[in-house]
């Protein structure tokens, strides 16, 4: 299992929740943890990805399981990943 948190240095959302992010993954050892920066995605990633960052992608392999937008708290996104890696 795998999570990606797509984010970019320019957005304030981001930057609010990264704490949140890094907490969030203390609780899980099972899964692999990526960050990219929007920037740097192709336009059609960035497409796919819409404007509202940051965005949680969890991945089983290469099938997307769930996604998560938006500013979260820590419990969200421990929630988003419990739900998702079951």
């Amino acid at each position: 299992m795998k999570c990606i948190r797509i984010s970019a240095v320019w957005c304030p959302s981001c930057l609010v929740t990264y704490k949140n992010w890094t907490l969030a993954q203390e609780s899980f050892t099972n899964i692999e943890f990526e960050e990219q920066d929007y920037d740097f995605l192709s336009d059609e990633e960035q497409l796919e990805i819409g404007d509202l960052l940051p965005v949680y992608i969890l991945k089983d392999h290469d099938h997307v399981v769930s996604i998560l937008k938006g500013e979260k708290s820590k419990d969200q996104i421990v929630a988003f990943l419990s739900e998702g890696s079951r």
